[in-house]
């Protein structure tokens, strides 16, 4: 299994994280894709990479800390050519959820990542909240094939789902599609193409069931995995077998 997003430096992952990792391991776990929220917390991530093989990162600016971490086009790709383990351009994108009073500056600090992205050739990994309608119009004006595009911790519509499809997207599903209520959100997983499927925890946030309200962690992807298999009616190691293909192909230059 690959758990395509997780923040390995923040805690409580970062002070154990030998046993994160020991634990992720005893569950088939092979790769893990920690991701970059601001600045400040990228050397803790660059240190991360540097000291496990199975570990890989990202740069990018959080829409939440656009206001304090805006960054433009050329720093991202200068962060991103540190390493040849940052794989990905993000954690970006927009969330008007609780106000918008900063949307303009996010939506500068989406486009500065779509086109490092698109610079780099490597996948965007985009955060949407609240803000389908203005995450599509900004997708869709920058399609090209050579942007590749993962939507993390998928929540939208079915309808938001069908439509990236064509602009290349992929979808991951998080812990959130184990909670009673998200019905909804399960049946747009069943729709989702299965080429186009990911799954990711990001620990330590969103715990699935049974671990709901506990601190979430890599080897607890588990319980998404077997959700999402039995969603899609499939079994478990095809499932595991699926989105793992499904992330070294989009993973891959």
């Amino acid at each position: 299994m690959i758990d395509s997003h997780c923040h390995l430096d923040r805690e409580p992952l970062l002070s154990n994280l030998s046993q994160v990792l020991t634990r992720a391991k005893d569950v088939g776990i092979e790769k893990l894709l920690t991701i970059c929220t601001t600045s400040t917390n990228y050397n803790n991530i660059l240190n991360i990479i540097s000291k496990h093989q199975m570990i890989y990162g990202t740069f990018g600016i959080h829409p939440h800390e656009t206001k304090n971490y805006f960054v433009e086009k050329d720093e991202i790709i200068k962060k991103v050519n540190m390493s040849s383990k940052i794989i990905g351009v993000g954690e970006t994108g927009l969330d008007f959820y609780y106000n918008n009073s900063d949307k303009d500056v996010q939506l500068k600090s989406f486009q500065n990542h779509i086109d490092a992205a698109i610079a780099l050739n490597i996948p965007l990994i985009i955060h949407s909240r609240n803000a389908e309608n203005e995450t599509y119009d900004v997708l869709k004006r920058n399609y090209q094939k050579k942007l590749k595009i993962l939507m993390h911790c998928f929540t939208g519509s079915t309808d938001f789902a069908l439509n990236l499809v064509p602009l290349n997207a992929y979808f991951s599903a998080s812990g959130i599609i184990t909670f009673k209520n998200s019905t909804e959100l399960q049946q747009t997983f069943k729709k989702i193409p299965e080429d186009k499927l990911l799954i990711e925890t990001d620990s330590p946030f969103l715990s699935p069931e049974p671990n709901r309200g506990k601190k979430n962690e890599p080897s607890f992807i588990k319980f998404t995995a077997q959700k999402l298999a039995s969603l899609r009616n499939i079994e478990l190691n095809e499932l595991i077998l699926l989105t793992t293909n499904n992330f070294n192909i989009l993973f891959s230059k």
